[in-house]
């Protein structure tokens, strides 16, 4: 057995049936503890994340919505153009529906990480506030430990898998598409992100603003198209979803059962991976949000699971599925570029995918840049080693460019299953602590906020 089929083997052991069952058990505990939040506050939510952009007198360092499109940057990356087409040759069409399950029930998860993160932020030494998985881990559960797993894992995962494979799909991308040489796309995607990066969460959180809303716009308007032009299979793809999530034709020659069990892992996994629902990273995004409760920004930053599973990803896999480019043989960011060229025939439908794959793969650097900065900063107990992180990152982020990555896939799923486990287990523990905050804000509390 060679190492990087030792890696491989780690991966699926990782993601296998006790991690798929505590990430989903999880989300669908905490929304029956919280009643079904996900569904009776969808819309309030998407109003206070979209309509509604800033409290009064509220703590914090960017609004609401900038700190929604700080997330989103994080999460909208290539998972969903290439992670979908991955799912769905691996687990077949039926693998959507597990991906929309999974959605439906992180949004309670990533409701909760957010609470969590705002009630036990702090103000760090650059007067910017601080929170996430680390510091409830370590302050509300008392387990330090656990918070210091925590941050260690994210660091090397957003490092890895939050930079030099986002880097290196956006030179793949340039390469294929424009013929830029890989050298000369990671030399300015190191500029630009370290010209960003450099400003803080500020810059961030600006550059964010403008960026996310435009590229994921793009992308969904070019999807649309594709399915107007093709409206009248759109009732088969739904018909093909249900029957192959539940069929063993869910994978071509595999033998009773095994199809199920193939559909549940890749839908729940890669829809955990694009959306990133109990990994914790909404916590350390929402902490930075000017709210005055903690519920406040949890509703907003739940909308992003919404955003993320249930349009984009859902958008990529009914292009595939309804312009019959499964059939290529292709297989990730190659499938969904092949289906779009499929769909708008004349439209240069390949070249939004070339576009919105850089863009996609950009805005997740910037995102988990900062996450990164935080759990170093949590660990360290000091920001001055933070500069010194943002110039590792932008030469990470030329590395990547450069670099073959088979190793650092699998790499990373190990990471970002190891953040996964210390931080479900913080919301399990803090569970009632959720459910008391939660009750508390619809009871007592009629935040004053200004449009």
């Amino acid at each position: 057995m060679t190492f990087q089929d030792a890696l491989n083997t780690a991966a699926d052991i990782f993601w296998g049936p006790p991690m798929l069952i505590l990430v989903t058990g999880t989300g669908l505990f905490l929304s029956i503890r919280l009643r079904g939040i996900q569904f009776q506050k969808l819309f309030s939510s998407l109003y206070m994340a979209f309509i509604t952009r800033r409290e009064k007198n509220a703590q914090g360092d960017v609004t609401h919505f900038q700190a929604l499109m700080t997330a989103l940057a994080a999460t909208v990356g290539t998972g969903n153009i290439a992670g979908v087409a991955t799912a769905i040759v691996s687990g077949g069409p039926g693998a959507l529906l597990w991906m929309w399950l999974t959605g439906l029930v992180g949004m309670a998860t990533k409701f909760s990480e957010a609470l969590l993160g705002v009630k036990f932020r702090i103000l760090d030494p650059n007067g910017e506030m601080s929170g996430g998985p680390m510091y409830y881990l370590s302050q509300g559960l008392k387990q330090r430990v656990l918070a210091t797993l925590f941050s260690l894992f994210a660091v090397f995962s957003f490092l890895v898998g939050g930079n030099l494979v986002q880097s290196n799909s956006i030179a793949d991308g340039l390469q294929a598409s424009l013929g830029i040489p890989t050298i000369w796309s990671g030399l300015g995607t190191a500029v630009a992100s370290g010209i960003v990066i450099l400003g803080g969460i500020r810059s961030i959180a600006r550059v964010t603003a403008t960026l996310v809303p435009a590229m994921i716009l793009l992308y969904i308007l070019a999807g649309f198209l594709v399915l107007i032009l093709n409206w009248q299979i759109i009732p088969v793809i739904f018909l093909t979803i249900l029957q192959e999530a539940f069929s063993p034709s869910a994978v071509v020659g595999g033998i009773a059962g095994v199809g199920v069990l193939r559909a549940i892992r890749y839908g729940v996994a890669r829809g955990v991976m694009s959306n990133e629902s109990g990994l914790g990273t909404a916590g350390i995004a929402a902490a930075a949000a000017q709210t005055n409760h903690p519920v406040t920004q949890a509703m907003v930053s739940m909308t992003q699971t919404f955003i993320d599973t249930i349009l984009v990803c859902s958008i990529t896999g009914f292009v595939i599925l309804g312009t019959g480019a499964l059939e290529s043989n292709a297989s990730g960011a190659a499938l969904t570029a092949a289906a779009f060229g499929l769909g708008l025939p004349g439209w240069q439908g390949e070249m939004i995918v070339a576009l919105c794959l850089p863009l996609f793969a950009f805005s997740t650097i910037l995102g988990a840049n900062y996450y990164g900065e935080k759990s170093l900063e949590y660990l360290f107990g000091n920001v001055r080693f933070v500069s010194y992180y943002r110039i590792i990152w932008v030469f990470i982020t030329f590395l990547g460019a450069i670099l073959t990555l088979d190793t650092v896939w699998a790499l990373s799923d190990i990471m970002i299953a190891a953040m996964a486990l210390p931080n479900l287990i913080g919301l399990l523990g803090l569970s009632s602590v959720i459910i008391a905050e939660t009750q508390n804000y619809f009871s007592n509390l009629t935040p004053s906020l200004d449009p």
